[in-house]
């Protein structure tokens, strides 16, 4: 995820803030519309979430 964040600060001039929040806002969309990735992405963002902590 630190890499997603990392790469849309650069490229999309985002604060690091910012990229969090989009990232967060596109697994709940996703999660919310694409119900077959739903479990996969929450172990993948709570992997992610525990590496960084």
């Amino acid at each position: 995820m630190n890499e997603l964040i990392e790469r849309l600060v650069k490229e999309a001039n985002l604060s690091p803030e910012q990229a969090g929040q989009a990232v967060t806002t596109i697994a709940a969309f996703v999660k919310e519309n694409f119900r077959c990735w739903a479990e996969r992405l929450t172990k993948f963002f709570l992997q992610e979430i525990r590496k960084t902590n």
